[in-house]
């Protein structure tokens, strides 16, 4: 493995991300066994910070008095019961805590450059209720609140997870200040809504195809839309052994992926905020190296490898 040593930037992390969701193909102890790695490797303690969970009143940014009173309460409505995740309120409070990581990152973004929530990317939930394995949307309520407080104004959502993130569309369909930019496989889970730009890619699609559109629409957004933070969504189920999803891009291409968009952001001197989001590999250690190569190409664009 690379080896990491310290610099700017930062990592969120907390050991009660883990809750008991029981067998699942969402493996949240991914965020352990991620957390653990970066040590191995001799990511200075000081690069690491451990977040508060969000308030009800930040919630409140973005989902309903309605949804978030359900999630308090872990009540099965139909409004949680789109998660496809059980639901507790030791899992509400998780969740809030990943929300929290991902506020967190964003203020240090803007601070250090660079930070990312060894956690987060929940882009399924709505503001009035849950779908797939999201309760909160904790991207849209970090973009959301620093928009609110002044600290940006433009801000581009840059979603690499395998699906959709159709709740991050929606959320923000009448904010043009927030550019939504979802890369997803187009044939799968969700049910479509509308990006600000979306690419729907066919079954099979492998590293070139991929890498090619990326590198040709996300300087295009950058320079057209001009953000001030960029959220990026950098999930691992893209990947050609993933479980859920059909696309051919290997462990290298994510890790070229990851390379366009940190340097992007870093030619461009924009904050960049990342999450993990999904990444369903049979074996949990694919899916942590795919986001420890993440975790690498943030530091060394940054220039602290």
């Amino acid at each position: 493995m690379d080896s990491l040593s310290g610099g700017a930037g930062m990592f969120i992390y907390s050991d009660r991300y883990f809750v008991d969701i029981g067998a699942h193909v969402f493996r949240v102890d991914k965020y352990l066994k991620l957390y653990q790695t970066l040590v191995e490797e001799k990511v200075p303690p000081a690069m690491f910070l451990t977040p508060e969970p969000l308030t009800v009143e930040q919630v409140r940014c973005v989902h309903t008095e309605e949804y978030i009173e359900d999630l308090l309460e872990a009540r099965y409505t139909y409004r949680t019961l789109r998660s496809e995740m059980p639901i507790s309120r030791e899992i509400v409070q998780g969740f809030f805590l990943n929300g929290g990581g991902t506020l967190l990152a964003a203020r240090k973004a803007l601070e250090t450059g660079w930070a990312l929530n060894i956690g987060g990317g929940f882009h399924h939930a709505f503001p009035d209720h849950a779908d797939c394995f999201c309760y909160v949307n904790d991207v849209a309520i970090a973009a959301r609140l620093l928009r609110q407080e002044g600290q940006v104004n433009r801000v581009l959502i840059c979603d690499l997870d395998l699906h959709q993130g159709n709740g991050t569309a929606v959320i923000f369909q009448n904010e043009p200040e927030v550019f939504t930019f979802s890369m997803h496989q187009e044939d799968l889970y969700p049910m479509k809504e509308r990006s600000d730009l979306d690419i729907g890619l066919p079954i099979g699609v492998g590293d070139v195809e991929y890498l090619r559109l990326l590198r040709e629409n996300l300087p295009r957004l950058i320079d057209s839309h001009k953000p001030e933070m960029i959220f990026y969504l950098a999930g691992a189920d893209p990947f050609e052994g993933d479980q859920l999803g059909s696309l051919g891009i290997s462990m290298k291409g994510l890790r070229e992926r990851d390379r366009i968009v940190v340097e992007q952001a870093h030619k461009h001197n924009i904050p960049l905020t990342t999450t993990l989001a999904g990444g369903y590999a049979t074996d949990v250690w694919q899916t942590v190296e795919i986001h420890l190569n993440t975790c690498r190409e943030m530091m060394k664009q940054a220039g602290c490898e």
